[in-house]
């Protein structure tokens, strides 16, 4: 099994791979991304991610000069050289360019586009049979006046040490309120609660990414007859919670037992394991 890395097309394995320390990418942190999984060898979603990844991109003013074709085609080539006999992770990078460690963005050669494919470690199955642990970390999510969550963007700052908040108190995963104090969404994950029957998660203006899991859950869930809407939430509506999951491109749906000290009422919930089946059988259509 391999881990490569296409840089502007060329293939090598990822530890070979190089990026110039003069990218903005680097040096300020000035890129944008999408992370991929396969199913039955071939990128889950990959029309919607390249979707989100051009309007991050033009969002802090890159353009991606080459087709969703041609994307396709380096992927494919990429996933060709790796060839991993189970599922592939994959990672999309598009930097402003190299410039000259300045703000003179018209000095900059760019974009520059890096893909990364690396063998797909999933959850162990307890996660899904057991639950997983969360943690309502003290780091706010960035307000989207500062920094606008719905760019997915490379600099990760916010998401770094609410995950190292999290990990220190023993969860897989943190769960972020915004500055009004609402729930907004999980350091790498969207966020729901199961009240009365019906799935709740906060909108996009509580000032979250517009996840690809999340969009495709939305239709899954119309399609097997589960209520599904959003809605503003606290803290405390997650911990009343009859079931609670989290949601990812890499963690699919996974139920949640605990938030730091408290446990959740049903884990895994009849609610959430029916959208996980309806998920998993939509993913490998």
């Amino acid at each position: 099994m391999g881990f490569f890395a296409s840089v502007d097309g060329v293939i090598s394995p990822a530890a070979e791979a190089s990026v110039s320390v003069l990218d903005n990418g680097f040096t300020f942190g000035d890129a944008v991304y999408e992370t991929l999984r396969t199913y039955a060898g071939r990128p889950f979603e990959l029309g919607r991610h390249l979707r989100r990844l051009r309007n991050s991109a033009a969002r802090i003013g890159v353009s991606i000069p080459q087709d969703d074709a041609e994307l396709r085609a380096r992927l494919d080539a990429l996933l060709e050289r790796a060839a991993n006999r189970g599922e592939s992770y994959i990672r999309f990078i598009v930097s402003r360019g190299r410039g000259d460690i300045s703000y003179h963005f018209e000095r900059v050669q760019g974009p520059t586009i890096v893909m990364v494919v690396k063998p797909y470690q999933p959850l162990p199955d307890a996660a899904y049979t057991d639950g997983v642990v969360v943690s309502l970390v003290g780091v706010r999510r960035n307000h989207p006046d500062a920094l606008d969550p719905a760019i997915k963007s490379c600099n990760l700052l916010n998401n770094v040490l609410a995950m190292r908040e999290a990990q220190a108190r023993g969860a897989i995963e943190a769960l972020l309120l915004n500055q009004a104090g609402e729930l907004a969404e999980g350091a790498g994950s969207n966020v729901y609660v199961v009240s009365n029957g019906v799935a709740l998660t906060p909108p996009l203006s509580a000032g979250i990414l517009p996840g690809i899991t999340r969009e495709v859950l939305f239709e899954v869930a119309q399609e097997t007859g589960v209520p599904m809407r959003e809605a503003t939430l606290r803290a405390q509506d997650l911990l009343d919670s009859d079931e609670a999951f989290i949601t990812s491109t890499l963690k699919e749906l996974a139920p949640v037992r605990r938030v730091d000290g408290h446990a959740i009422r049903s884990c895994p919930g009849p609610l959430t394991q029916r959208l996980l089946r309806a998920f998993r059988a939509y993913a490998r259509r």
